[in-house]
């Protein structure tokens, strides 16, 4: 990745979340005299800002191969950032107050890809042994617990203790078709007692006989069939004088009085 000038100002001055931030004073490279600074911490860049409302950094450091530790200084609440090398420079900050020193040291010496390796490193072990153990104490399986299944409860226990209920036979139209029940051709027992079969199985109920139509209630049934085409006729002749008589009494009171 490239980086300038443009790209770091923009960086350091956007919105995105910033791991510690405040005032340090720093002693410049030439001369011994510190000068206060606004100090903005980002990931392992650590930007140096003349005022706190400036646009660009004056500065920055990559916080990469140093060690941060404290340091003897005419100012107080002194440490310093050490980068290995012998021509490598060191640079010297001061906090403004105890608390202010310690929160700057401990955030400057996470901020490099190190640490985070270091870190990474260590909870890889971490869960590693924290797998072995249970591994271990599930008799030495090195398979994983199954997925936690809830107790039945004690309505489904009790459902599963119940008999199985007996085969319903289908309906049709609200009534039981019991020619559709499996065993329901064989031919009736001959000891005419009902109950169960050879396999236990119950048993459909015998068919009531059919009731047979006389001559005279057939005879009966089709005059009155007969009959039906003949009083329709009387009453249509009936209702049609009445409509014609109406009709005629309808137009004279239209037409008026006669003169």
């Amino acid at each position: 990745m490239k980086l300038n000038e443009r790209s770091l100002a923009f960086y350091a001055t956007c919105d995105s979340p910033a791991d510690n931030a405040g005032f340090l004073y720093k002693r410049g490279e030439r001369h011994t005299a510190y000068h206060r600074r606004w100090f903005v911490l980002k990931g392992n860049m650590l930007f140096y800002f003349e005022e706190r409302d400036s646009r660009e950094p004056v500065g920055v450091i990559v916080l990469e191969g140093c060690n941060v530790e404290l340091c003897d200084s005419a100012e107080g609440f002194a440490f310093a950032i050490r980068f290995g090398g012998t021509k490598s420079r060191t640079y010297v900050l001061a906090a403004e107050s105890q608390a202010a020193m310690e929160s700057w040291v401990k955030s400057l010496s996470r901020a490099s890809f190190d640490y985070m390796r270091l870190v990474v490193r260590e909870l890889e072990k971490q869960l590693q042994e924290m797998t072995r153990g249970l591994a271990g104490g599930c008799g030495g399986s090195r398979e994983p617990p199954g997925p936690w299944k809830p107790k039945p409860s004690g309505l489904e226990q009790s459902r599963e203790r119940l008999p199985a209920l007996p085969a319903v036979p289908p309906k049709e139209n609200g009534c039981a078709v019991w020619n559709n029940v499996p065993g329901a051709d064989r031919p009736p027992d001959a000891s005419g007692c009902g109950g169960h079969d050879e396999e236990r199985s119950p048993r459909p109920p015998p068919l009531p006989p059919r009731r047979r139509v006389s001559n005279g209630e057939a005879a009966s049934a089709g005059a009155a069939v007969a009959e039906s085409p003949s009083a329709f006729c009387r009453l249509h002749e009936q209702y049609s004088r009445e409509v014609a008589r109406l009709r005629q009494d309808w137009q004279q009171r239209r037409r008026g009085p006669r003169p």
